[in-house]
């Protein structure tokens, strides 16, 4: 509207100018009058104004991105080797199978061996989950060649509950483990047969365990466990476990990457009957704190760990205090991309050795040990490894290692002289005709070289090698008792559809333990070669369908009756067969 009125005002002044250049005339009865035009406004999205004030939003630390790291960390090579059933990759298994949550094997072989194992669990709605687990293995015949019951059992069982929380996720697991040896193995040219049947042989062990987990989801504490163990025998030793194990993940200033830091609060007790010579109790209690701090960064393509191992530990029956403190460094970097990568570090550690310990490595130990702990003062290693062609993959270490108070199993002396099953006016234990085994400490330096081969043949086809040879260099005892200086491990895993086996060969190199040349408490002795053994296991089976197999298992292919420790042989030829059932509820 005002654009038209000032259009025609505009018109009105033009036109009274250019009027006064002309000859005057008559003036015009003609008014001038203000005409308003009204028109109807049509708006475009043009004459539209955007909004330029962008939100901003702060973001706390915990919830930024972070930078996606890789890093990976070789495992130093253990100074005592234990073959391990390593992973098979790249295997075809053709139709895949349904997978079910439970099972139930069982099965039955020579040497009258029955075998049960299970595992049921069952998740509900509400973000839980409970389940049991139950195994029992067996062989209630006698070792062929043994004058003395050679049977043994071993049971376990262990329930859990599981419930995963907003914050946190927590779990409650039971364990409990009943087994049950003989000490059978005695020296047949130096004991009568006319008084083994005196001898009562039979030990039993009996184990349980309650620990509680908690893992907290974005927390400074990572992940939480409380466990509580007791451990006992038939002849009165008694043993308690507490450890309460915390980790941190705390984020800092200063540094790039949070810093980790793994807690250990650990308290042992325990008690043997008597010692070996029967003049006094053996107490123990240890109370140790660690306190290991962690980072890991990457640096000009280096994984670097940096970190520290910081122990005080307590020895409540001597009321000694020491406080350690050890290294935990690795390095690794790939100098051929994933075909070569180099690793190396330096590591200690402080080890509190159990009752429970020496019995899971050697069952027929007598319950009349000197417990200590081992400090590993440092262990060194440095290694490659890497893959060739897609199909082999590799690893080279070596390893230096000096250990503190490392416990050593050597054969306890016999305290009968063959025709007798008293000493001393007091009837012989089971365990006091040399044919058991008690524990020396001393200080030992390790020199270790390992080696592992994988070898994709096919699909359905693979070996895998292991091979590791120890140097032990000691301080007082004449030898490392019981511990082989070659130990080697090769498997071989094949599939096809319906079949599977699994074929392993096993070779332990010479040991070496004593030869006393008098009864207790004589200390004149020599020493005894334990001759080195093969061992050639196999497993099979065949899938009926995704719930049925049938398996088969053969184990000392050889029948070879070599020795474990000196005077326990095994047994020869094993088969056990059974079937396998898997099922949803």
């Amino acid at each position: 509207m005002k654009k038209g009125f000032l259009i025609l005002t505009c018109i009105s002044v033009f036109n009274v100018f250019s009027q006064k250049k002309t000859t005057e005339k008559a003036k015009d009865t003609l008014k001038t009058e203000v005409v308003e035009v009204v028109t109807t406004y049509n708006p475009k999205i043009a004459d539209a104004n955007k909004i330029t004030i962008n939100p901003s939003i702060n973001l706390l630390e915990k919830t930024k991105k972070q930078p996606l790291k890789y890093t990976i960390f070789s495992i130093p090579v253990a100074s005592t080797f234990i073959p391990k059933s390593g992973v098979i990759k790249g295997i075809d298994v053709g139709v895949r199978e349904k997978i079910y949550g439970n099972f139930v094997a069982v099965g039955f072989g020579n040497y009258t061996s029955p075998y049960f194992e299970t595992f049921l669990h069952k998740k509900t709605d509400f973000q839980s989950e409970f389940g049991l687990s139950a195994k029992h293995n067996a062989s209630y015949e006698n070792i062929e060649n043994t004058v003395l019951n050679s049977d043994f059992s071993n049971s376990e069982m262990s329930l859990f509950y599981k419930q995963d929380a907003r914050y946190f996720d927590w779990k409650v697991s039971v364990n409990s483990e009943r087994n049950h040896y003989n000490w059978y193995g005695i020296d047949q040219n130096y004991i009568s047969n006319s008084i083994t049947r005196f001898i009562n042989e039979r030990q039993e062990y009996n184990f349980f365990n309650a620990i509680g987990e908690m893992d907290f989801l974005d927390a400074y504490v990572d992940k939480s466990s409380l466990s509580f163990s007791y451990f006992n025998d038939d002849f009165n030793s008694k043993e308690i476990l507490i450890g309460l194990n915390t980790d941190l993940d705390i984020p800092t200033s200063f540094l790039r990457d949070n810093l980790k830091i793994g807690t250990r609060v650990e308290y042992l007790n325990g008690s043997f009957g008597s010692n070996y010579a029967i003049t006094n109790v053996l107490n123990y209690n240890f109370f140790t704190v660690r306190i290991a701090p962690e980072y890991n960064i990457t640096y000009k393509d280096f994984a670097i760990k940096l970190g520290a191992k910081i122990f005080t530990s307590f020895d409540g029956e001597n009321s000694i205090t020491n406080f350690l403190a050890y290294p935990d460094m690795k390095i690794q970097k790939a100098l051929l991309k994933e075909y070569l990568q180099f690793f190396g570090g330096i590591s200690g550690d402080l080890k509190t050795n159990s009752y429970k310990d020496f019995v899971d490595e050697n069952p027929f130990v007598s319950p009349t040990m000197f417990i200590t702990q081992t400090a590993e003062r440092f262990n060194a290693f440095v290694g490659f490894n890497g893959v060739l062609n897609n199909t082999i993959s590799y690893t080279i270490s070596a390893s230096f290692k000096n250990e503190q108070d490392k416990p050593l199993f050597i054969k306890n002396n016999s305290k009968s002289d063959g025709t007798t099953t008293f000493s001393n006016g007091i009837v012989l234990r089971g365990y006091e005709y040399g044919n058991s085994f008690g524990v020396v400490y001393d200080d030992v330096k390790t020199t270790s070289i390992f080696a592992e081969l994988n070898y994709e043949f096919s699909k359905r086809l693979n070996f895998e090698t292991h091979i590791q040879f120890d140097n032990y260099t000691t301080s007082h005892q004449n030898e490392a008792w019981n511990l082989p200086k070659i130990q080697a491990n090769f498997m071989a895993k094949y599939k096809i559809e319906k079949w599977y086996a699994t074929s392993t060969l096993l070779f332990v190199g010479n040991r070496k333990d004593i030869i006393y040349t008098d009864i207790f408490p004589s200390t004149t002795s020599t020493t005894q070669s334990i001759p080195s053994f093969l061992d050639i296991n196999l497993n099979g089976g065949y899938h009926f369908n995704d719930k049925f197999t049938a398996f088969l298992r053969v184990n000392n292919i050889l029948n070879s009756n070599y020795q474990r420790f000196a005077n326990f042989e095994v047994q020869g030829f094993q088969l056990l067969a059974g079937v396998t059932y898997k099922f949803d509820f």
